[in-house]
Parts: C-alpha cells; structure tokens; sequence
C-alpha cells in the first residue's frame, strides 16, 4: 500500500508552506527526516529537516503527526509546516519521494483514502469540497451542514428503517404457515409509508439548495444605451463591461459573480433589445433573451427621460414571471411617473435601494420552505428513484415483490452515502479536489 504526499498549500511564494504525507510509510519518513524518533500524537514540534543521505540542512520548522486510525484518513498521517519557499518545498518534497513506496497525491487523494477507511460518507466529502470552493456566507452554512454529517444521517437512518421493513418481508417470505403475525407485516408497511411521506416532503422543497452552489441569476435588460453595462460596472465594483454612448456596444454576455447578503448572485449584462440587421448583433440579442427566460429575475432598465417602456414596447416578449423594472436617470427626469424602482447612476441615487431588493429577492428564493437535504441533483434523483420503489412496494400484494422494490429503494439511498455500488460516482466526485486535499 503506498504513502501520498503533496503540498496543501497553494503554489508560489508564501510565508507558510504545507507538505501533507499519509500511509504506512509516514512514520518511518518523518523519523529519518526530522531525526525525531518519537514524534508525539497531534503535538506540534519544531523540528530541523534534513536529507537523511548527506545530511543537508533542507529547512527548520513545525512538524504534526496524527497517528491511525485517530486521523483525516484513517492512516498515520504527518504536515510539515515548512517556509514557504519554492526551493525549500522543492527540496523537501524531492527527498520526501525518494522514500520507497512514496508517491504524489493525486487530486482528492486524502479525502479518497478517508472516504474508503469509513472516516467520511459521500456527502461529507461533497460538503468538504462545497466548503472548500463556498464564497458566500451561505455556501458556507450549507457545505458545513453536509461536512457535519446532516446530510448523510438523514439518508442513512431511512436507509436503515427500509432495511428494519424489508427483514419482515422477507421473514413473511420464509415463514409461510402464519408463524410472522399481520401486525408484524403491517408495522412494516407504515414503516415504508412514513419513509415515503418523508421523501415526498423533501422533494416537496424544490430545488433551491442545489442552485445555492450556482447562484441567483439576474438577467440585466433594455434598450441600448439605458445603462446596463454602467449597472453592471456599479454593482460590481469594478469595470467589468465597455461603456459607450454608441448603441450596440455589448453583443455578448457578460457574466458577474456577486456576493449580496451572503448568497450568490450571477449578474448578465446583455445586447441592448432592438430591431436589428445586423447579424452578429441580433445573435446577441437572441442570447440576451434565452439567458433572460432561463433567469430567476430579469431587471429591465430604461432611460426614464424618455418615458415609461415596457419590453413590448420593444417588440420583445418575455415569459418570465419575475421581471423588475428599473427606471434610470431620474436626475434627467425627476418628476417622472414611474413604477418598481428608480435609480440614476449618475448621482447614485436609489443604488442602495436596488441592491436591497435584489437581495431580499435571492434570499426568498434560497429560503422557501425549510432546509433541505438535496445539496446536489444526485441526491434529488436518488429520492425520486426510492419513492417510486416504495409506492410500488405499498400497492403489489406480493411479499416478493414487495421486499425486492424495498431492497432495489434501500440500494438507491445507500448510494448516496456511499454504502453500495458507488465506484461510478468517485471519479466524478473526486476529481474536483484540488491536490492535496
């Protein structure tokens, strides 16, 4: 069995560098390396590292050893916190290699070793990997959620229940001539039918926790010239998109990641809406309203001093059932009837206002009904497969029929959590880890 190595750290230049080792070789490697021979469980100590060959001093600092199974993966595990130098880490890895049976990390390694030594389930390691790439405050919540084992509690305690239901089943199966009671076979069905009632509730909570990990989708739109792109650069912060007096300046979309309130939010700016001959401009424009009819929110922008405009009277339609107006340049227009929100980005009145709304909208859509345990479109499939597996199984008079279809459901939630059948999965899931994790 082989020892993995790799740096934990980010590459470059740093005050900080981290080298993570795991397997059965650690012990012996940090013995020779850092002439400890006693290295003291999860205990930092400073140590000198030196090529054990020629006694070169490599580098001084922290070394942590966390000895199996009391570890992330389950094997003796060890860090060396070297400085962060691209020559120290270099040379360290380098002698750190030379070792037999020591090889690099590949991406997600650690996390695979924990996953397969029962340290984490499937879930756990999906909500390390959501913590590690979360960048709003409820990414965050939801990835620790997973991390903390909510997640995979929930699919293993129905797991087990079914799995309580089917041994009745299957015991009704065997013992034919009545020695199984009808009020043993009938507490087992409840059991389905409360499993079924409880997936159809989470299934009843849509797919917002999924769309956490993506984002809001705000559709910027207009005519041209009404201030999209300047919108953009202003929400934003930061210049982000050209802006130019002459119409149909942007032809393609232009996506901002934003973080409003703690959540997520996709902002696109898009082509200006109008009738056009040119070929390029108008395959904009189709983009514009495609990424619009897809969005959780459209915001329309026009020029209030031209007067109130709807999208009709552009000659566009938009099916979308959430679209927000937003009148611009009131500083031009002041006294201007106007409807839904009114800004200028001029002066910057009715920014604030703006930005309030957007957010109060992506919380409401991230917070209906309770939280729910469908982080990831697996999860949701898995649920959906289960409870048709157990309508079947509550309708068929047959206790063979009815104990496959549980067995077939148990299947189905223990590949959530990775208790069956799951090598297809760990690819997948595993290569989005960054080396060294």
């Amino acid at each position: 069995m082989k020892t993995i190595v790799a740096l934990a750290t980010p590459k470059g230049r740093s005050g900080i560098a981290v080298l993570r080792l795991s397997g059965p070789a650690t012990r012996s490697v940090i013995t020779s390396l850092c002439a400890v021979h006693s290295p003291k469980p999860r205990l930092a100590t400073l140590c000198t590292f030196k090529d054990p060959k020629t006694s070169e001093v490599l580098d001084k600092g922290l070394l942590l050893f966390f000895p199996g199974p009391h570890s992330f993966t389950g094997e003796d595990v060890a860090e060396l916190h070297l400085h962060g130098s691209p020559s120290v880490v270099r040379d360290v890895l380098q002698v750190i290699l030379s070792y037999e049976g020591v090889d690099v990390a590949e991406p997600g390694e650690f996390t695979r070793q924990a996953f397969h030594n029962g340290k984490l389930d499937l879930t756990e390691v999906e909500g390390l990997i959501d913590l590690i790439d979360s960048e709003t405050k409820e990414q965050r919540r939801q990835a620790l959620r997973a991390l903390e084992g909510h997640i995979g509690t929930f699919f293993m305690d129905l797991r087990q229940q079914l799995l309580h239901a089917l041994a009745y089943y299957e015991a009704a199966i065997d013992f034919v001539d009545g020695e199984i009671d009808e009020e043993s076979t009938d507490h087992a069905r409840q059991k389905v039918e409360d499993c079924l009632k409880s997936i159809e509730d989470e299934l009843a909570k849509g797919i917002y926790p999924e769309r956490l990990k993506e984002g809001y989708r705000v559709a910027l739109l207009g005519a041209p010239n009404a201030g999209k792109s300047t919108l953009l650069n202003t929400l934003a912060s930061r210049d982000v998109a050209i802006v130019s007096s002459i119409p149909g300046t942007t032809r393609d979309l232009i996506e901002v990641h934003l973080d409003l309130g703690g959540y997520p939010v996709i902002l696109a700016d898009t082509a200006g809406l109008r009738e056009t001959t040119d070929a390029i401009e108008k395959e904009g424009i189709d983009r514009a309203l495609r990424w619009a009819n897809s969005a959780d929110l459209n915001l329309f922008l026009y020029d209030s001093s031209q007067g109130q405009i709807h999208p009709s009277d552009l000659g566009f339609s938009l099916s979308h059932k959430e679209t927000l107006r937003v009148a611009n340049k009131i500083d031009l227009a002041p006294t201007a009837h106007l409807t839904d929100l009114s800004i200028s980005l001029h002066t910057g009145d009715g920014i604030p206002l703006l930005i309030n709304e957007i957010t109060n909208k992506a919380e409401k859509f991230f917070t209906t009904g309770t939280s729910s345990v469908m982080t990831r479109e697996r999860h949701r499939r898995a649920l959906e497969a289960t409870a048709e597996h157990l309508k079947r199984s509550i309708l068929v008079s047959s206790f063979e029929l009815a104990a496959e279809d549980l067995r077939l459901a148990a299947r189905e939630l223990g590949r959530v959590t990775g208790k069956v059948d799951v090598e297809d999965l760990l690819d997948i899931i595993f290569s989005d880890f960054c080396i060294g994790k």
